[in-house]
């Protein structure tokens, strides 16, 4: 009896281990699943939003629905990291209550105690959205309101004066971005109102005044301001500052639906004035909603973006979850010939999850390699600074992703890249960026199982667009019109950070 039950333990011990490692070796290993970004165990995400450090963790708050793979009811999904890298999934910080649904803002830590919830407390200033009111016909559906959690964000409580701040008949005023202001010794909120961004102070988080409206004229046509973002930042290895305005819009980016654009200015501490015209940040159609981290240290910036775009974020061939975020990118600011010009670099940490596959010091074009171009990292100099070379990403049910540099521009063509008629829109036209009469020296190629982000000349354009090929891309051209060649070419593997 002893040795049955002794090898009925070691049976059951086996089964259990046998069922964990089927259950975890298809945890995140649905079809297209990101392995190396952010993406939601289920059903839909969004904006990211209440992004802050704090006591060495990195918390990712992102706007969530719990209930379906659409947008719905917004709630507040949470995640942390250490390294940005890798995240662990946490439960829903914030749901919806009788002042509406919690949709996009920030999150801060009252190091002072100035709203009297406690030092160091962690505070979410967040959109509430109303839908009661929008279904009655009203325009006024949104309010700010904030709460608290004084154990590292694991638990919240919602401010019972809340709303703080009210709106004055606005159909649209959102997305609040809230940081200290050294040069009025205030808090400082930066709201997208319909066509323009308001900007506010207040002693406490509770009490908001209005300083300032910001709208240049002649401004684009750009429709809905979303999600502003306003940071201080040196420029280059010099001791001049300017601030940098960063400003989201859903609907008429450049090539079509949502995108993401800037202005560098100076700020008083209440008023902003940019002093050039605002750059587009990246020219793909898959970079949304992007906002910086909040209290990160040695004054690093810090930035993540929804990867979509709401002209076909929900309809994406995608079923168990939606949406994922781009990789975190760390912004400087460049005085390139006589204009600012913010440059991204995926951050250094990316590097632990990477491992060589090929390397090669020079290579004459045409280039061919078979591989499995899924989670690669593909890097290279140009000879010459040719703007005249193409990149395809191709499989063996002749769907490829074409990416060609053609004098001033940057084109990428998803047309028979796989699956695109889940949207008519999705693959309509090749996507362009311009560029700004600069050669390209050097390429920086990111592809997740259904996504690539581009970088040209050390993060100075940026380019992120997905797709969905019914296999795996496993052949890379790459071709030059004038035969020339490339330099430092280097193919790393990514590694997944969901499985063991």
């Amino acid at each position: 009896n002893i040795l049955i039950q002794k090898k009925m333990k070691k049976n059951l011990a086996f089964g259990l281990i046998f069922l964990y490692t089927l259950i975890f070796s298809q945890y995140y290993s649905e079809k297209y699943r990101p392995q190396f970004h952010f993406s939601p165990e289920k059903m839909w995400m969004n904006d990211p939003n209440g992004l802050v450090y704090f006591n060495g963790k990195y918390h990712l708050f992102y706007q969530y629905y719990p209930d379906a793979n659409v947008w719905g009811p917004m709630h507040w999904g949470h995640a942390v990291s250490t390294d940005l890298i890798h995240w662990k999934h946490l439960p829903i910080a914030l749901y919806p209550d009788a002042l509406g649904w919690i949709f996009s803002g920030s999150a801060v830590i009252d190091k002072n105690n100035t709203a009297g919830f406690g030092k160091n407390a962690m505070v979410a200033i967040f959109t509430y959205h109303n839908d009661e009111i929008w279904k009655a016909g009203n325009k006024n559906t949104e309010s700010q309101g904030i709460a608290y959690s004084l154990d590292e964000g694991n638990t919240w409580t919602k401010y019972e004066g809340n709303p703080v701040l009210n709106n004055q008949g606005e159909q649209d005023f959102r997305d609040p971005k809230v940081f200290w202001n050294d040069k009025i010794n205030q808090w400082t909120m930066v709201l997208a109102v319909q066509d323009h961004l308001q900007i506010y102070s207040s002693p406490n988080l509770k009490n908001w005044k209005l300083e300032s409206r910001f709208k240049p004229e002649n401004d684009l046509d750009v429709g809905v301001w979303e999600c502003p973002d306003l940071i201080k930042m040196k420029v280059g290895n010099s001791k001049e500052e300017k601030w940098v305005l960063i400003q989201n819009h859903g609907r008429k980016a450049p090539n079509g639906g949502s995108g993401t654009r800037y202005w560098v200015g100076d700020f008083d501490g209440k008023t902003f004035k940019n002093t050039q015209p605002s750059v587009w940040m990246d020219y793909g159609t898959d970079f949304y909603a992007g906002v910086t981290f909040s209290n990160v240290p040695n004054d690093k910036i810090l930035f993540i973006a929804w990867m979509s775009n709401w002209l076909y974020a929900t309809k994406v061939p995608t079923e168990a979850w939606r949406s994922a975020m781009t990789l975190p990118r760390e912004l400087f600011l460049k005085k390139i010939g006589s204009q600012y010009i913010l440059t991204q670099k995926i951050i250094d940490t990316f590097s632990k999850i990477t491992s060589p596959v090929l390397k090669v010091g020079e290579l004459k074009l045409p280039f061919e390699k078979k591989l499995n171009l899924a989670q690669k990292e593909i890097t290279f100099n140009i000879e010459g600074s040719q703007n005249d070379f193409k990149i395809e990403f191709a499989n063996a049910k002749k769907e490829f992703f074409e990416i060609a540099l053609k004098g001033n521009q940057l084109i990428t063509d998803r047309k028979k890249s796989g699956k695109t008629d889940f949207e008519e829109t999705f693959a309509e036209k090749p996507q362009t960026m311009d560029l700004r009469n600069q050669k390209i020296r050097n390429v920086q190629l990111i592809l997740d199982q259904a996504s690539v982000e581009i970088l040209l000349n050390d993060g100075e354009f940026s380019m992120t667009n997905i797709y969905f090929p019914s296999e795996n891309f496993n052949l890379l051209k790459i071709s030059s019109a004038t035969k020339s060649g490339i330099k430092n070419l280097k193919i790393n593997n990514i590694r997944s950070i969901w499985k063991k």
